[in-house]
């Protein structure tokens, strides 16, 4: 089982750079998971992309049918936001040192990666990656840089 945050899902359903590096590692891992909130997070930024002229409302439909398609099949399964893991998200920010930024919805991903009992999170965001040993994860960027 191996943990994406919203970068890489992200990258299932638009085509950008890194796009193929992605779907790639989805044909070999058969499959992922992502935080619950995650779920939100892709339909804003499909909702941005949309916003930006880049996806037609149409496309959007289309898109986000697709994804509820592949949550349907397993492809991608949503772990649960509890109360208690967004304490122990607080209580692991609360320690980090002051020069490592991290938002909250990264924050989020990765006591939910540690929480589920995972040694990794696959990401594309360079903050969620610097921040990743403090909640006791290695950080994986398989996109290669530009």
């Amino acid at each position: 089982m191996t943990y994406w945050d919203t970068s890489y899902a992200a990258k299932i359903y638009l085509r950008e750079p890194g796009t193929d590096a992605v779907l790639q590692a989805l044909a070999d891992a058969g499959g992922f998971v992502c935080s619950e909130h995650g779920t939100l997070e892709l339909m804003a930024t499909f909702k941005r992309n949309q916003r930006e002229g880049i996806l037609s409302a149409a496309q959007l439909k289309m898109i986000w049918a697709k994804h509820e398609q592949d949550v349907a099949d397993g492809l991608i399964r949503y772990l649960p936001v509890s109360s208690e893991l967004i304490r122990q998200a607080c209580a692991t920010l609360a320690t980090l040192p002051s020069a490592v930024f991290l938002r909250a919805a990264d924050a989020l991903h990765l006591a939910c990666a540690k929480d589920a009992g995972l040694k990794a999170i696959y990401s594309h965001d360079r903050h969620l990656l610097a921040a990743a040993p403090h909640f006791g994860l290695k950080g994986i960027d398989i996109i290669p840089a530009p």
